[in-house]
């Protein structure tokens, strides 16, 4: 009986010591604040937050992937009891909503899918690619339909999944089933930030307009005699409608796919007759905006792209002022173009459209003089852009002989070979840098010797220079770096510190101290001014400053694949004012993204397969079964002293013209209406 005893308190003590040495090799720590959140989640594990339950989106939440507000069965109270456990703040958030990018299904193509047996996209796309030709188009197997779980997907009589907005909850569940990225998540803010990429279904026209705007949506809505919805769709990227409808070089007709047949479609003259419909009738046709944020964003110059940037931005919910050194906004557009071609009473219209977003505008504020950047962000702005302009600028306000720093310590380089900077405006003890240049770079390594500099740095893109000009330079006393590109500004209050250069082959940074800058474009670049965050004021939540530190970067530019855009002054950067409004409207668009995107600290939503200029996509080279029909003439004034050369098509003439667009796709398009040939 005693041996019993021991043996079974001997086994105790062993089952004892196992247990304990297991429980500290199989512990599982669990984080305290993911149990909090997950307390705090209703618990329906409804998938509606597009992950696997409430456990794994409390820890997505807890480790940032997630946002507070992720779970569709809470509701604002729950996001704020979470954004209170994470110790941060919840703004208004703009619903998401499934969007189809396919307008052509399985029965009007011309090459068939083919699916043996198959009943889920997902799978005919991995066995066989799912499409023969069209690597983008619907497979229309309804796999999105499937894992939707709130019934706001169903396949329309066309083959194509509809989209129940009332139901629609933005959870992304169709976007992750589908395995050609036909069906995506769509808000105004996704629209303004991202950029086109070969996943998507893009039209010819569409890739070559500067702007991106859906032309083919818009010409569509003009067939239909809905000019408001055409004017919507328009302005989704470009709030100069009106304007761009009369001086645009129209890029986008050029890549027309009508002209294999006959001519391009009339796309600028069909743009501006929607616009001019809204002139007329008084009633603006404005896109959506996203919820007030309360962050505000200063704008520099109020030319084509600084009214963009605040237009964009203000889409974004944020609260952009312009500040225009003159008394009118508007730019090289009120001065530099003839008035039979662009009348005022057509500018303001459309300047007033971009003020109605919800854009404040302070005329006869200059910046140097009136405020300066430092100030602006020790006001609350959270961010100030420069689109400033430069020499040309300059000549329009018949102030060619005025020095201009608009950026601190910066200069163009054109003022310092003209003698007409004061010695008093520079701080060259830490050194003097120049940007690009050719042989004027001697001359102006000699007078930056002659205004102090202790040290000079020239900074060249090409990786190669003239062997006896780049000796030269250097014989005058200059550091010269080849291959290299600025990337980025720093600074205190009105004062330039540092530039971050870097080298563009094997994309090393490096900083070089100076106090000033001379660029040798005939401009100023565009430029992004925002407080370093370690140095933000965490209790006043406004984006005040506790000190006058900043730092500036640009805007990114139009995306190549190639990574060769980093830096000042490269090749997707003008070196006057731009060749085309409609390009200053794309870079005014990106810049807002850019401030957007700086400002939540998100990623930029630029990937490798955004389309370029030097993009290789499907196409076509010829047309089958598409009858010829002739382009409209815009028809013109007779007296010579008109208010307006063009006159305008009427609706009649804009239906027809409207009528000859092929509605494209990547490699699809509307053929005439008879029996194919056999």
């Amino acid at each position: 009986m005693i041996q019993a005893l021991f043996l079974m308190g001997g086994l105790g003590v062993i089952i004892g010591i196992v247990l304990a040495f297991a429980s500290k090799i199989f512990y599982v720590y669990v984080d305290p604040l993911v149990e909090k959140i997950e307390g705090a989640l209703p618990g329906a594990n409804c998938g509606g937050c597009g992950l696997p339950g409430c456990s794994a989106n409390a820890e997505a939440i807890a480790k940032g992937k997630a946002s507070p507000d992720s779970c569709v069965a809470g509701g604002d109270d729950l996001a704020g009891m979470i954004a209170a456990i994470l110790g941060v703040s919840v703004e208004a958030k703009e619903p998401d909503f499934a969007f189809p990018g396919c307008t052509y299904n399985n029965e009007e193509a011309e090459t068939k899918y083919i699916y043996n047996g198959l009943t889920d996209c997902r799978a005919a796309s991995l066995i066989s690619g799912g499409v023969k030709v069209c690597h983008i188009g619907c497979l229309g197997l309804g796999s999105c339909v499937k894992a939707c779980k709130f019934g706001a997907l169903s396949m329309g009589p066309d083959g194509l999944p509809k989209v129940d907005k009332t139901r629609c909850i933005g959870c992304g569940a169709c976007e992750k089933a589908c395995p050609k990225s036909i069906i995506n998540l769509s808000s105004v803010t996704r629209r303004i930030i991202r950029e086109y990429t070969t996943n998507n279904c893009t039209t010819p026209c569409q890739r070559a307009c500067p702007a991106g705007i859906d032309i083919r949506e818009y010409i569509q809505h003009i067939s239909m005699g809905d000019y408001s919805k055409a004017v919507q769709v328009i302005k989704e990227r470009n709030p100069f409608p009106t304007v761009i409808g009369r001086i645009c070089p129209r890029p986008c007709e050029q890549d027309c796919r009508r002209q294999l047949v006959d001519e391009p479609v009339a796309i600028n003259f069909l743009k501006r007759y929607a616009a001019d419909y809204e002139y007329e009738n008084g009633k603006r046709s404005q896109p959506f905006k996203a919820p007030e944020t309360g962050r505000k964003i200063a704008v520099i110059g109020g030319g084509v792209e600084g009214l963009s940037t605040a237009f964009f931005s203000a889409r974004l919910g944020h609260s952009p002022t312009i500040f225009e050194a003159t008394d009118k906004l508007g730019g090289l557009l009120r001065s530099a173009i003839a008035r039979n071609r662009l009348p005022l009473h057509v500018l303001d219209w459309d300047i007033e459209g971009v003020l109605d977003m919800g854009v404040t505008a302070q005329t006869n504020k200059s910046l140097g003089k009136d405020f300066t950047i430092s100030s602006l962000l020790n006001q609350g702005y959270e961010s100030v852009f420069t689109a400033s302009g430069g020499w040309d600028n300059r000549l329009a306000r018949s102030a060619g002989k005025v020095v201009e720093s608009l950026v601190p310590g910066m200069f163009l380089m054109i003022d310092l070979n003209r003698n007409l900077i004061n010695p008093n405006m520079l701080d060259m003890k830490s050194g003097a840098v120049i940007v690009g240049g050719g042989e004027l770079v001697i001359d102006a390594i000699k007078n930056c010797k002659s205004l102090g500099a202790s040290k000079i740095t020239v900074f060249i893109r090409e990786s190669g220079l003239d062997l006896t000009l780049l000796k030269t330079m250097k014989e005058s006393g200059a550091t010269v770096i080849l291959n290299s590109g600025i990337t980025r500004l720093l600074g205190k209050g009105d004062h330039l510190k540092e530039v971050e250069y870097m080298d563009l082959r094997s994309q090393k940074k490096e900083i070089v101290p100076t106090g000033a800058i001379f660029m040798a474009a005939g401009r100023f670049p565009e430029l992004i001014f925002m407080k370093p965050e370690a140095e933000k004021d965490a209790d006043s939540g406004n984006g005040s400053q506790t000190d006058d530190t900043w730092q500036a970067f640009e805007n990114y530019k139009k995306p190549f694949t190639n990574g060769q855009e980093k830096g000042l002054l490269s090749q997707e950067d003008v070196i006057t004012d731009f060749s085309a409004a409609i390009r200053a409207i794309g870079s005014g668009r990106r810049a807002a993204a850019t401030i957007h995107q700086a400002i939540y600290k998100i990623e930029l939503f630029v990937h490798e397969n955004v389309i370029g200029s030097q993009t290789i996509v499907q196409n076509v080279d010829h047309l089958e079964n598409v009858k010829p029909a002739p382009r409209q003439i815009m028809p013109l004034a007779e007296e010579s002293d008109a208010v307006e050369i063009e006159l305008g098509f009427t609706e009649d003439m804009a239906r027809k013209e409207a009528e000859r667009c092929l509605k494209c796709g990547v490699i699809c398009y509307k053929k005439s209406d008879f029996p194919m040939a056999s």
